[in-house]
């Protein structure tokens, strides 16, 4: 697998060369864009049933923010656009303490 970036435009995106049966992943793929270029893709989101299969010239965009393989069916190039780190929603708190927290034990700091 190779990456080489490329700058046209305002939008950030690079190109991702993957031999086949080779997976690509996204962890966050909020506002990302996949485009393949060359050969065949399979791209699949954590917790979606779809079956998305990408053919030369074809675009999937995800609003998500879910992790998201693209799997070679056959040696294949894609092109990841607007792939900057997105913001992953925190944990709700379910009243927990942390574990990384020292309980009080009745003394003020020094």
């Amino acid at each position: 697998m190779s990456t080489s970036p490329t700058k046209s435009g305002a939008t950030p995106r690079f190109h991702v060369s993957l031999p086949t049966r080779s997976v690509f992943a996204v962890p966050d793929g909020a506002g990302v864009g996949i485009e393949c270029r060359s050969g065949s893709v399979w791209v699949t989101l954590d917790r979606d049933a779809r079956d998305i299969v990408l053919a030369p010239g074809e675009r999937f965009e995800s609003t998500e923010h879910r992790r998201v393989l693209v799997s070679a069916l056959e040696p294949s190039c894609i092109t990841v656009s607007d792939a900057q780190p997105a913001a992953i929603p925190l944990a709700k708190r379910t009243g927990a303490r942390s574990p990384w927290r020292l309980l009080p034990h009745g003394l003020s700091p020094a």
